[in-house]
């Protein structure tokens, strides 16, 4: 496997760091990992070496560029955190998730995968732009984030205890967006972040990666 820092400019001119996960071999596809409210931490690139792994050309751009460079926020300090995220303003979101697909685009199609704020982001980007597929893990602001539809196949993984995500958003996803895949599993918010162990659940983690991995196969092997 191949991994480097690389710089990606988006379509108003702003540079920003990214860190670009390349499998050995055949590539199936693509993807674009969405980062939580801590921005580009070593969980996160684990999770782009993983899909890497499976033989998807994996990219993390780090939003949060546009507000300070090189910000990561340690998982203890949420306020700093919801305070960045609050900062992000949603049109040049679409430009860097632009730009960003368009800098792994190998002619298999490119495929979104957010956590926390990224699944939100994932959500709403299946509407705004040309993608194979989005997976949604534990996404938030899912009533503004689904609004628009979605253009593309879409993936929602849910932890049954998230405050995030209760019936009533679940059941508002479903309605927004019909053609959605969703799983619940018996676990809470950020069950997928292992370098979190009080959020961290094993079995859903498995679950969810292995209903992803099916998902991103079915779509960039067809």
């Amino acid at each position: 496997m191949l991994e480097e820092m690389v710089k990606i400019t988006s379509e108003d001119g702003h540079i920003f760091d990214a860190f670009h996960a390349k499998p050995e071999g055949i590539e199936k596809g693509a993807v674009v990992i969405l980062q939580e409210i801590f921005g580009m931490t070593e969980q996160l690139k684990n999770v782009a070496r993983y899909w890497a792994s499976q033989g998807y050309c994996s990219i993390l751009p780090a939003m949060y560029d546009r507000i300070k460079a090189s910000t990561v926020i340690p998982f203890s300090d949420m306020e700093t955190a919801q305070g960045m995220m609050k900062q992000l303003d949603p049109d040049k979101v679409l430009y860097d998730i632009k730009s960003s697909v368009e800098y792994v685009e190998n002619g298999r199609g490119v495929s979104l995968i957010g956590f926390c704020w990224g699944g939100g982001a994932a959500a709403r980007m299946a509407s705004l732009i040309n993608i194979r597929g989005a997976v949604s893990y534990y996404g938030t602001m899912l009533t503004e984030n689904t609004a628009g539809g979605a253009k593309c196949s879409t993936l929602f993984h849910f932890g049954e205890n998230d405050p995030h995500s209760p019936t009533e958003i679940i059941e508002l996803v479903k309605k927004n967006i019909p053609s959605a895949e969703l799983f619940a599993y018996e676990a809470g918010h950020a069950f997928a972040n292992d370098a979190r162990p009080d959020f961290y659940f094993e079995a859903a983690t498995l679950d969810a990666r292995s209903r992803t991995l099916s998902f991103l196969d079915n779509l960039h092997n067809s």
